[in-house]
């Protein structure tokens, strides 16, 4: 089981604030943030439920070539709420939410590129 993962950024602030109102539908929220004078090397952030960050972005150079990370949602209706607040905060769409079937028949997913690429999905397995 993965503990905690994340992707490097090329504008921390504009990226904190994209993942802000993105993952805000998952309940996730910047649980906890150290600059880089705190680090020894660079700004970072922990988003996730209260008390526990499980996606982190740090400012650098961003990966090469981009990264998929993609968030489990309990129900359709988050994905949604995901996708229309990641588009909202400057996110490009990448595939809207839909069944995609060639996966599961209940593979409900929405897919969007970050501010860097990223490719960040939120997807529910469940039945409607």
């Amino acid at each position: 089981m993965i503990d905690h993962t994340g992707v490097v950024v090329s504008d921390f602030d504009k990226s904190k604030q994209f993942y802000r109102a993105a993952l805000r539908p998952l309940g996730f929220e910047l649980v906890v943030e150290f600059p880089a004078a705190v680090t020894k090397s660079t700004d970072v952030g922990g988003f996730g439920e209260p008390g526990k960050p499980e996606f982190w972005i740090n400012r650098g150079t961003p990966n090469k070539p981009s990264i998929h990370i993609a968030f489990r949602a309990n129900d359709r209706a988050t994905v949604d709420a995901f996708y229309k607040a990641a588009i909202a905060a400057g996110g490009a769409d990448n595939g809207a939410p839909g069944i995609r079937a060639h996966y599961h028949p209940n593979y409900y997913g929405a897919f969007v590129h970050d501010p860097d690429g990223h490719n960040i999905e939120v997807v529910c397995h469940n039945p409607q």
